[in-house]
C-alpha cells in the first residue's frame, strides 16, 4: 500500500535526472529501502547487490555509524558556516589540509563545491580569470574528449560529449570543442597503444590549429577513466602524453577525477596512477562516498598564485552558500579516515577479483570487450564479435538489461549502447564480487534469449 502511494506521488511530482519522462511515468518508480554494506533492499523486500555504488559514489558502502555519527555531532555543535567574510569551521579547514597533503604534486589548494557539476563550472570560472590575470584575454576555448563527462550543468553540458546530454539544450557553445575519444575498442587507429596515444595527441594538435593556435585555447579536460561514455579506460601513458602536449602548448590541463577519485581504481587519486600532476583536479562522489553533498576543485600553486596576485586586496567574484558546507566536510574527513583504515586495500583486492570474474565471462556468445581497473569496469555486449556489431536498438538494452539484472539481485549501469557498468564498493567481500559475477552471468544469458537479440544473431 505504502509502494504503491509512493509510486503515484512519485509520477505525478518527482522530476528524476537523466529519464525519459513519460517513460518512467509509465514505468514507475524503484523505491529503495534501506541498504547496509555493499546491498540495497528495495520497498517490496528485494535485495540486490549494489554492483554500481548508487552513482559511482557509495565507495565506502552503505550503513558505517562512524560516518553518521561524525555528521549528527557536527549537526548539533555547528549546522552550517559560511566561508564568505573570511569565516570558515574547523572540519573544512581540515578536510581542505588532508586533501591537499594527499593530492598529486602542487595541487596545495582547495575550494569545496556541492558536486562534480558545479567543481566543473568553478574550473571554467578559474580558468578565465587565470587568463585574463596574464594578461591573455583571447584563450578563451576549452577542449574535451569525446565520450567524456563533465557535467550535466549548462557550461558542464557542453563539455561532456554525450549526445543525450546536447540533444535539445542548445549546447555545445562555441567556445567548447571535442576532440575523438581514445576508445580502444572501436579505435579508427586499432588497439595498439602507441598508435592509439599518436593519434588523440594529433587530433588534439589539429583541433588547436583549427581554433587559431594555442594562443586561443584556455585548457584542456580529461577523465582519467571516461566513465558515462562505458568506462573506456585509455591505454597506459595516454593521460601522461596528454597532459605533456598541453603543456608544451602552454595550455591548462584539467583532470576530472569525479568518479575515479577515492579508491575507485585503486590509488586515492587515479592521477597518482597515470604520473601526471594536473593544473587543476575536480572532485566529488567518493569524497564523502555519496552520504552528503560535495564536491572540490584542486588548484596548483601556480593557478592559485596567479589569480591571487591579480586579485590583490579584491574580492575573486566566485562564491557557493554551501561551499566548505561544516557537515559535509565532518563527514569526508570520517570517510577518508575508513578509505585508509582498510577500504582501500580491500578495494585493491575485490579489484583483482572482479576483474578476473568479468575476464571469464569472455567466452559469452555476447561479450565482446571486457575492460577496467579496480573496481570500475565495463563489459561490452555484441551480436557479432569479428564486426563488433552492437546490440539492436530494438532490444531497448538500457532499460532490458538493467531489469533483468534487477530481477537477478543485481544492480549495474547499464548503457544504451550495450555496455554494462560496474562501480562496487570498496567494501566488497569476495562472496559478493562472485555474486556480482554470477548474476551478471544469469543475465547475459537472459539477454541471449531476447527476441529482437536473436534476430541480430541470425543475421
Amino acid at each position: 500500500m505504502l509502494s504503491n502511494s509512493l509510486i503515484e506521488l512519485d509520477r505525478a511530482h518527482l522530476i528524476h535526472p537523466v529519464a525519459s519522462y513519460r517513460g518512467h511515468e509509465a514505468a514507475g518508480v524503484k523505491v529503495l529501502k534501506s541498504a547496509r554494506g555493499a546491498t540495497v533492499t528495495d520497498a517490496s523486500g528485494h535485495q540486490l547487490i549494489d554492483g554500481f555504488a548508487g552513482l559511482w559514489c557509495v565507495n565506502a558502502g552503505y550503513g558505517h555509524e562512524s560516518i553518521v555519527a561524525a555528521a549528527a555531532s557536527q549537526m548539533r555543535e555547528l549546522p552550517y558556516a559560511t566561508g564568505y567574510f573570511s569565516l570558515g569551521s574547523e572540519p573544512a579547514i581540515r578536510l581542505a589540509a588532508e586533501l591537499a597533503q594527499r593530492a598529486p604534486g602542487d595541487l596545495n589548494h582547495v575550494y569545496f563545491t556541492l558536486g562534480g557539476s558545479d567543481a566543473v563550472d568553478s574550473t571554467v570560472r578559474f580558468i578565465r580569470y587565470y587568463w585574463h590575470a596574464r594578461r591573455e584575454p583571447l584563450r578563451e576555448h576549452f577542449i574535451s574528449v569525446e565520450q567524456g563527462y563533465h557535467g550535466s550543468s549548462t557550461v558542464g553540458a557542453g563539455l561532456t560529449a554525450l549526445p543525450a546530454f546536447h540533444a535539445g539544450f542548445g549546447v555545445p557553445l562555441s567556445w567548447q570543442h571535442r576532440i575523438p575519444s581514445h576508445y580502444v575498442y572501436r579505435n579508427p587507429a586499432g588497439e595498439d597503444d602507441d598508435a592509439i596515444i599518436a593519434a588523440s595527441l594529433a587530433a588534439l594538435d589539429a583541433k588547436i590549429e583549427e581554433i587559431g593556435g594555442a594562443q586561443r585555447v584556455a585548457a584542456f579536460y580529461a577523465e582519467p577513466i571516461q566513465g558515462s561514455g562505458g568506462v573506456l579506460v585509455p591505454p597506459k601513458g595516454w593521460m601522461k602524453a596528454m597532459r605533456a602536449r598541453c603543456k608544451a602548448h602552454g595550455i591548462l590541463f584539467v583532470a576530472d577525477e569525479v568518479i575515479t577519485g577515492f579508491g575507485r581504481t585503486g590509488p586515492l587519486f587515479a592521477c597518482s596512477e597515470d604520473d601526471i600532476v594536473p593544473d587543476l583536479m575536480t572532485v566529488a562522489k567518493g569524497l564523502t562516498s555519496g552520504y552528503v553533498p560535495m564536491g572540490a576543485v584542486f588548484m596548483s600553486d601556480h593557478v592559485y598564485d596567479t589569480i591571487a596576485d591579480a586579485a590583490g586586496s579584491s574580492a575573486v567574484g566566485h562564491g557557493y552558500t554551501y561551499s566548505a558546507h561544516p557537515v559535509s566536510a565532518a563527514v569526508a574527513l570520517e570517510v577518508l579516515r575508513l578509505y585508509e583504515s582498510g577500504l582501500l586495500e580491500n578495494g585493491t583486492k575485490a579489484g583483482a577479483r572482479l576483474m578476473a570474474g568479468l575476464q571469464s565471462l569472455r567466452d559469452h556468445p555476447l561479450v565482446g570487450d571486457v575492460r577496467g581497473r579496480g573496481m570500475l569496469a565495463a563489459v561490452e555486449l555484441v551480436t557479432d564479435k569479428q564486426r563488433k556489431t552492437p546490440l539492436p536498438a530494438a532490444a531497448e538494452p538500457a532499460k532490458r538489461i538493467f531489469d533483468r539484472a534487477w530481477k537477478n539481485g543485481l544492480v549495474i549501469r547499464a548503457f544504451p549502447t550495450g555496455v554494462l557498468g560496474y562501480a562496487p564498493p570498496l567494501c566488497c567481500s569476495e562472496s559478493e564480487i562472485d555474486a556480482i559475477i554470477e548474476r551478471t552471468a544469469r543475465t547475459l544469458d537472459d539477454t541471449l534469449a531476447d527476441a529482437e537479440v536473436r534476430a541480430a544473431l541470425r543475421q
